[in-house]
């Protein structure tokens, strides 16, 4: 009897013990930490020992030589070449993105609002549509080089062409734009996707109520719904598409005249082409292209926030 006794007081006094220990709080910063780190060594890191080398004399192999503005003032102002090559591969990477972007965007909608209405096929060409975002770069530009062959690709046999499309223009222009927007779709009609799938079905009922047409929902319901989603897709397609490199580069090898080289192919060449490396400068292009992202970034936020 005394043997139960105790071990009913023991009991109770674990279960007292239970009750006024407070539980052991993790802090968040062990949950963020290895985001953090991977974080630091891929992107922080690199960007700021970037930004420090566009201020130096380098040529990747002895010790970086500090040299204050000269590598902006040598591509901003001087009548040199590396300026020429600034101001001409940044203004094809503009043309790119305002071509591209919009296709890259509207393409990916209209799949995504049709697949929609047909959930029993959406989700077979959900798949067919993404997959061309899992093959390299390379791969997507063999294909495509192959298409647009003048000699035996199935365009100019099937239609009776003799056209040589990556080496005249607009062609060549044409020829990367549709590579781009085949290549890429797949990722933001996923977004519009799971945007579309989340807008009240009650909204679409009211308006076939009041003899709303389809086109008058699609502005009035669905776009207003998917705001958030489309500002995301906007900045990041076009954050992406100003880093455009293996396109003109294997497609088109710059175009007729380098009309195709981009800023990127500039940057490229000069840190890691023949002869000395000019690392100190091509990281001064490169910074002024991150620039450039940022501000058309922060102004399409602008441009683009709810106002409400």
């Amino acid at each position: 009897m005394e043997d139960m006794l105790n071990t009913a007081k023991t009991a109770e006094n674990v279960r007292t013990k239970s009750r006024n220990s407070k539980p052991t709080k993790s802090h968040p910063l062990y949950y963020l930490l290895p985001h953090l780190i991977i974080f630091s060594i891929f992107f922080l890191i690199p960007l700021v020992f970037g930004i420090y080398v566009s201020f130096t004399k380098w040529d990747l192999v002895r010790t970086p030589d500090f040299v204050g503005l000269e590598n902006y003032k040598n591509i901003l102002f001087s009548n040199s070449i590396f300026h020429d090559q600034l101001t001409s591969g940044l203004w094809h990477t503009i043309l790119f993105v305002l071509l591209s972007v919009p296709f890259c965007i509207v393409v990916p909608l209209l799949l995504a609002v049709a697949l929609n209405t047909k959930p029993f096929l959406g989700k077979f060409f959900q798949g067919l549509f993404y997959l061309p975002s899992l093959f390299s770069i390379s791969a997507v530009v063999i294909v495509w080089s192959l298409i647009f062959n003048p000699n035996y690709g199935p365009l100019n046999t099937l239609f009776h062409l003799n056209q040589v499309w990556t080496g005249t223009q607009p062609w060549a222009w044409m020829t990367i734009v549709i590579l781009t927007v085949w290549w890429t779709i797949g990722g933001n009609m996923i977004i519009y996707q799971a945007a579309l799938n989340g807008i009240s079905k009650d909204y679409y009922e009211a308006a076939d109520m009041d003899g709303a047409s389809s086109w008058s929902k699609f502005i009035h319901i669905t776009l207003p719904s998917i705001r958030g989603q489309l500002l995301y897709t906007i900045v990041t397609t076009t954050i992406a598409q100003f880093n455009i490199y293996g396109q003109p580069l294997m497609l088109t090898n710059g175009g007729p005249n380098g009309s195709t080289s981009v800023l990127m192919m500039n940057i490229q060449q000069n840190a890691f082409g023949s002869g000395q490396s000019l690392a100190g400068l091509s990281s001064a292009m490169a910074v002024i292209l991150g620039i450039c992202i940022t501000v058309v970034s922060m102004v399409q936020l602008y441009l683009l926030r709810d106002k409400d």
